[in-house]
């Protein structure tokens, strides 16, 4: 379920300041949302499966408390990625 690691260097190419800024606040939001994306669409397939969608779950929480902290600090910063991401501003 993990992201390989090609995709991961194309993520950090696009929202990093540089290609090896793997930790700001926007990549990590940008990875969450493909790990989400990717649980998503396997949990459709298996639905039986609680154990990820505990998982899913987890991430979603991070994913959104890291989008609420840039959004309180970096404001348009987080307007840019949400409509990057195509997320919805409900935090």
């Amino acid at each position: 379920m993990a992201l390989d690691s090609a995709k991961k260097q194309e993520i950090v190419k696009k929202f990093g300041k540089s290609d090896t800024d793997t930790g700001s606040t926007s990549v990590q939001i940008a990875l969450l949302s493909a790990r989400i994306t990717e649980l998503t669409e396997h949990l459709q397939t298996f639905k039986k499966d609680h154990a990820s969608r505990l998982g899913l779950l987890k991430l979603v929480g991070q994913r959104r408390r890291l989008m609420r902290y840039l959004k309180r600090t970096k404001r348009d910063e987080y307007a840019q990625l949400i409509e990057a991401l195509n997320l919805r501003d409900n935090i």
